[in-house]
């Protein structure tokens, strides 16, 4: 067998001398293959270098000067002081001037809209491909403003769930996701569809659709959430300000329909976020047992107590109430049964922004971007410390506080080592000038970066 497979093969028995060819030509497959390994074990163990000049991790410490990310597979390895020298193969990331920070995260945003005039008749003339290929745009503005993740807290029920899918597959650019897909609304309700709808338009939804009434409508319309794909619960508690009702703050599910919501999406691990403006729909979500209140607007100090006892989050939204305060003032953009309400709840926010804050609620970072136009998500942290809250604090509503509503601090939320590799750098030092978190220059999500210093949108 040896003389057939050997290139002595015409020859005899190879002598001593020439066995050490013969064992080179019968190794070199085995060499070649143990070299490329070596080669790509190499490759493997090459690392991403970030030189920050100035460094906030999240985790509540103040900053820190000079120090080097190491990223490897999508993840932070370590965390070293000063400038690390790269080993070969190495890339560094040189971020001069800059502050480095964990990805951001919006508690709240709708990514499949954006509020126009068109809003309230663009139903009637778009269909289901059309919304999805808009909402792309509004995720990779999103992505490059910093916030690497999001809630995304009520769309028509599909949309949001395969914008992560797409995300998540890498066919578009965008933050991640956690979505409700459509909010849980009572007929007449702030989410339900049919509103306003008249003649031939008009429909009576039901739990599959999101509209409930009792307690049974509310179990069913839970578990067709997750049998849609949705990752937590969004309910509408009270009115809203841009729906096509009179009140914007009456209460409008039960405490029997809360709790039937609310039990049946911990049988599913799933949270429940609310929205509600309205004093009585907010305690009665309280009391219901929920995670997060959305809005708050007419927040009674006893009802912040009851939050604080029962230590449940509030995203307040404050740039959804200043943008629809702006756009009331202008004469014919919202109907006029929304206008008087949109008048009012942006300067309420203010007030009880600055109220529960100075009262020790939790508060969660969130913009209702969709509202107001994707990609400023930023602006609420100049809203937030207008609002007597420290800068440092503002960030770690978006960072920190964020990751523990959201249950994926062992993940994200923090720059800290075994974490997933989200990380932005904004220009300048946003403790000093809040509004730098709005010039984000650098963004890493899972360890690839999607903009960097020079790079276009």
């Amino acid at each position: 067998m040896l003389r057939l497979l050997s290139p002595f093969a015409a020859a005899p028995w190879p002598t001593a001398s020439r066995l050490p060819t013969l064992c080179a030509w019968l190794l070199a497959p085995w060499l070649a293959l143990a070299c490329g390994a070596s080669s790509l074990s190499q490759q493997a163990t090459a690392a991403t270098l970030i030189h920050a000049d100035r460094l906030i991790d999240g985790t509540g410490q103040g900053p820190r000067a000079g120090a080097t990310l190491v990223i490897d597979g999508g993840k932070i390895v370590e965390i070293v002081p000063g400038k690390r020298a790269p080993a070969a193969g190495d890339t560094v990331i040189a971020l001069p001037g800059a502050t480095v920070l964990p990805g951001l995260m919006d508690m709240h945003t709708h990514l499949q809209s954006q509020h126009s005039k068109d809003s309230y008749t663009e139903r009637f003339f778009m269909d289901q491909a059309e919304y999805a290929l808009r909402s792309t745009q509004y995720a990779k503005a999103t992505l490059l403003a910093g916030f690497t993740t999001v809630r995304d807290l009520g769309d028509n029920g599909v949309n949001s769930i395969a914008l992560r899918k797409a995300i998540q597959n890498r066919w578009i650019v965008g933050p991640r996701i956690f979505t409700a897909g459509k909010s849980l609304a009572t007929t007449g309700g702030h989410a339900d569809p049919s509103n306003s709808l008249r003649g031939d338009f008009r429909r009576d939804p039901g739990p599959v659709e999101g509209v409930v009434n009792g307690p049974d409508d509310a179990r069913k319309a839970v578990r067709q959430r997750y049998k849609d794909g949705a990752d937590l619960i969004k309910l509408t508690a009270t009115g809203g300000v841009l729906s096509l009702a009179a009140s914007g703050q009456n209460p409008q599910f039960t405490a029997e329909e809360l709790a039937a919501v609310v039990e049946t999406a911990r049988d599913y691990g799933m949270t429940v976020a609310v929205h509600a403006h309205g004093n009585e729909g907010i305690r009665r979500a309280i009391l219901a047992g929920v995670d997060s209140i959305e809005h708050g607007t007419f927040l009674t100090d006893e009802t912040i107590a009851l939050m604080k006892e029962r230590g449940v989050w509030w995203v307040p939204t404050n740039m959804a109430g200043e943008w629809v305060a702006q756009k009331a003032a202008e004469p014919g953009y919202f109907p006029e049964i929304v206008r008087p309400k949109a008048a009012e709840i942006g300067p309420l926010m203010k007030i009880t922004f600055r109220k529960a804050y100075r009262a020790g609620v939790k508060i969660a970072f969130g913009t209702d971007s969709g509202v107001s136009p994707h990609g400023e998500n930023a602006h609420e942290f100049e809203l937030m410390v207008e609002g007597g809250m420290p800068p440092l604090e503002a960030i770690l509503t978006a960072t920190r506080n964020a990751a523990e509503l959201l249950k994926i601090s062992d993940r994200l939320g923090t720059l800290e080592a075994g974490k997933l590799a989200d990380v932005i750098a904004v220009e300048g030092d946003p403790l000093a000038d809040i509004t730098a978190m709005r010039r984000v220059v650098f963004v890493m999500k899972d360890g690839e970066v999607f903009k960097q210093p020079g790079s276009k949108p």
